[in-house]
């Protein structure tokens, strides 16, 4: 699903019109990153929380050329689903 279909479905949902729609999950999304930014997590309770972990530096391989190349250490963002989500998927997936 797209962010436009997210979009579309809550406007089926709920009635709201799609500007607003629009608007809500457009500001929904600036904030997570802003606050990733700025290094902090963002916890939505029942659903995960988007996190920023930190990735140790390693030496890695330039396939290409055959050479080892240095990589350093940096910070990515993850998501890390809630019991509650993971347990509602696995269900919906068995239930197939």
């Amino acid at each position: 699903m797209t962010k436009s279909g997210i979009i579309e479905s809550i406007i089926a949902t709920t009635g709201i019109e799609k500007p607003a729609v629009s608007a809500i999950v457009e500001a929904l999304l600036s904030t997570i990153k802003d606050d990733m930014t700025k290094g902090e997590n963002v916890y939505l309770r029942g659903f995960g929380t988007f996190q920023l972990k930190t990735r140790a530096a390693k030496t890695g391989r330039n396939i290409t050329k055959g050479t080892a190349v240095k990589i350093p250490a940096h910070v990515i963002p993850a998501f890390k689903p809630a019991k509650e989500f993971v347990a509602a998927v696995k269900a919906k997936v068995k239930a197939r």
